[in-house]
């Protein structure tokens, strides 16, 4: 748990963690309420943005390792290790990537997408097509010349 203060205007900063685990954004809204000697802030849905997700304080440990990870994906691909089922979950859950898209993410897709990738840096491709007409009679005639 992390302490705020309260400034002279009674305003409170939300501590980095807190903010990434619940995507909250400057000029978001928070529902504050006294419970039971304790201030209670639950993000507010005000547009067509979904709400924040209710995560476990794993899923938020988990959440920070995630998005450094995702970072990395899009950064560099050849080099970037791919998320594992679990943090596939957590992000989904969290709305970082869409849930029918978690296969993509993983270590053993991102395998496959490295190596991919490696070929097309090393030239190892066979070229752009305006048809499929036009790609399918590229490889025939690949095959043709390397048997």
């Amino acid at each position: 748990m992390a302490a705020v203060r309260i400034g002279p205007k009674h305003q409170v900063t939300i501590p980095q963690p807190v903010r990434r685990a619940l995507n909250l954004s400057a000029g978001d809204f928070l529902d504050a309420a006294a419970e039971a000697g304790r201030i209670v802030l639950t993000p507010l849905q005000l547009s067509a943005r979904a709400p924040a997700p209710r995560l476990t304080a794993s899923e938020q440990r988990v959440l920070l390792r995630v998005r450094t990870k995702i970072e990395h994906i899009r950064k560099d691909l050849v080099r970037a290790k791919g998320l594992t089922r679990a943090e596939t979950a957590v992000a989904a859950k969290a709305g970082l990537i869409e849930p029918d898209q978690r296969y993509w993410w993983t270590e053993e897709w991102q395998k496959g997408e490295r190596a991919a990738e490696a070929d097309r840096r090393a030239g190892r491709v066979a070229g752009t097509f305006d048809s499929v007409e036009a790609m399918k009679g590229a490889l025939k005639r690949r095959i043709r010349t390397s048997a």
